[in-house]
């Protein structure tokens, strides 16, 4: 089934946070009351910054795995879509 997505959030102190998940809005909700990851709990606010189309699961692993290893400077553009400006 392809509706997973990567997505990349700013957190407080400009670093980015990237995650995948089947539900964009459940998953920022997680993050934004503590319970999503730890990184982000300890860096809040955070803004989403980028979220790819949908994809499989295996595909948005295998995007996050790639996100997560780029330099910062490439991590937005990897993803796609820029929340501020697409989205």
């Amino acid at each position: 089934m392809n509706n997973w997505l990567v997505y990349i959030l700013r957190c407080s102190n400009s670093a980015m946070y990237c995650g995948v998940t089947n539900n964009l809005e459940k998953r920022l909700e997680a993050h934004k009351s503590g319970k999503g990851s730890r990184y982000v709990r300890a860096h809040l606010p955070f803004r989403l910054v980028a979220k790819s189309p949908m994809m499989s699961k295996s595909e948005a692993m295998r995007l996050e795995y790639l996100v997560k290893q780029a330099p910062k400077k490439d991590k937005i553009e990897m993803v796609g879509l820029v929340a501020d400006n697409k989205i």
